[in-house]
């Protein structure tokens, strides 16, 4: 046996075990945190197998962990974003303020 297959069974394994943790921690259902987590975890261990194979070049494993990377910084951030108050609500103000401010200029316009 050689080192190239305890490596790639060492990273199989770790694969496995990262996606029965998945499963075992995950609420009920498949929402857009869930299902971009299970993506990106088998993301990681698709390339980190063919990454050990030789498959893939060192700078292809680069570009996936980066965009791994910026995927799972902006799902976070999202989510925090998401979860406060509406947005609609917040834009629907800004455009009524938007219309008095047009108001008040206009009406300050004429009496010059």
């Amino acid at each position: 046996m050689s080192l190239n297959f305890w490596l790639m069974l060492g990273i199989f394994i770790v694969g496995i075990i990262a996606l029965i943790g998945f499963f075992k921690t995950k609420t009920g259902g498949y929402g857009r945190f869930s299902t971009s987590t299970f993506l990106i975890l088998i993301s990681i261990i698709v390339s980190s197998l063919l990454y050990s194979a030789g498959k893939l070049d060192s700078q292809i494993m680069a570009n996936v962990l980066f965009a791994v990377i910026g995927f799972a910084g902006g799902l976070f951030t999202g989510k925090e974003n998401n979860s406060g108050s509406s947005k609609g609500s917040d834009s629907g103000r800004v455009i009524v303020n938007f219309g008095v401010q047009k108001a008040r200029l206009s009406s300050a316009l004429v009496g010059c």
